[in-house]
């Protein structure tokens, strides 16, 4: 598996790291991870560069960690402070540490070269600092799939009328085009549903009973963040593209974290713009959400059960891939241009 290194991914929620060691397995790299007394989250990579031994199976001394073989501690830069029965420390005693940034109660880290790493790259949303919006942080869901399949999934409008029939979508949305486009790094995709009966999501928790207009517009952030906007309104006000902010909107955040090649980590929060101040109403949103995406789990793990089986024929392709096609071309050129810089340093 092919992954983009220079980018930033979602490390963890914030509340998930303190003075004890985290760890975990991004990009297929082992890591240990701690808040140091000053609040900042270290992240080193899990192996002692003397005998191999996971730094986190040893113990924290301060801000440094002391490998649980030898006794060889490492310094919040990486570098090897302190070799057990002698003074010279070894120049290549030194372990690699990944530049992390924590905002809006995220803690992002950075894969590839710590010299490229701009915190003013890291994803940001104007609604997550809207005080007119209430924002929830779901769960860290665990999926036995390869990344770029759950992005394919959050890039497609088209599948909610068969995954999620009581949830997210309806047979009313079955046969509505999808529009697809391109935008620099990022896939938008959409559609609206005209004067249908509203999904169960917006029967359980909007209040609606008559017929509604609603929309769906998902944008997938290459490689790994998708931001799903969808809403309801009464049919009746006939709400152009610009005015989603006068009915009922939901804004689901899904942040993607490659494990290994066959393991992702979709950590997922929601925003609304109705009964900010009711934190019930967050709660209710968050559990017909799990619902919904244990779902997509269960689907997007039996076509990577697949997809590893031997197959004769290529995938066929449809309209309703060109979210998909626009994904999938975008981080074949981030993989490609990785791949140039590297060269060219060689």
């Amino acid at each position: 598996m092919t992954y983009v290194h220079n980018h930033w991914y979602v490390a963890g929620w914030s509340s998930e790291f303190g003075e004890n060691f985290t760890t975990a397995t991004i990009l297929e790299q082992d890591l240990v991870l701690y808040r140091a007394a000053d609040g900042e989250v270290v992240a080193f990579e899990d192996r002692c560069p003397h005998r191999a031994l996971p730094l986190s199976m040893g113990k924290r001394i301060g801000d440094t960690i002391q490998c649980g073989y030898h006794g060889l501690t490492f310094g919040r830069d990486g570098a090897c402070v302190r070799v057990p029965g002698q003074r010279s420390i070894p120049p290549q005693a030194w372990v690699r540490r990944f530049p992390t940034h924590e905002r809006h109660g995220i803690v992002w880290i950075w894969m590839g070269d710590a010299a490229l790493a701009d915190p003013a790259d890291i994803f940001d949303l104007p609604q997550l600092s809207d005080p007119g919006w209430a924002a929830v942080q779901g769960d860290a869901l665990r999926i036995a799939s390869n990344y770029l399949n759950v992005a394919d999934n959050l890039c497609d409008p088209a599948h909610v009328s068969f995954v999620h029939p009581t949830t997210l979508g309806n047979a009313a949305s079955e046969d509505v085009p999808l529009k697809a486009r391109r935008r620099g790094e990022v896939v938008e995709i959409s559609r609206w549903i005209r004067n249908g009966p509203p999904i169960g999501f917006f029967q359980a928790w909007g209040g609606f009973e008559g017929n509604v207009d609603r929309w769906h517009y998902y944008y997938l952030h290459a490689p790994c963040i998708a931001v799903i906007d969808f809403g309801s309104a009464d049919a009746t006000l006939e709400l152009t593209e610009d005015r989603r902010g006068e009915g009922v909107q939901i804004f689901a955040l899904h942040f993607m974290t490659p494990v290994d090649a066959t393991t992702t980590i979709d950590r997922w929060m929601h925003l609304r713009n109705t009964a900010t101040d009711e934190p019930a109403a967050g709660e209710k949103i968050s559990d017909l959400l799990r619902v919904a995406f244990a779902e997509d789990k269960a689907i997007l793990e039996a076509i990577q059960r697949n997809e590893l089986k031997p197959y004769d024929r290529a995938p066929v392709r449809v309209a309703l891939d060109a979210g998909s096609n626009h994904y999938r071309r975008i981080v074949g050129e981030m993989l490609a241009a990785e791949q140039n810089s590297a060269e060219a340093a060689e």
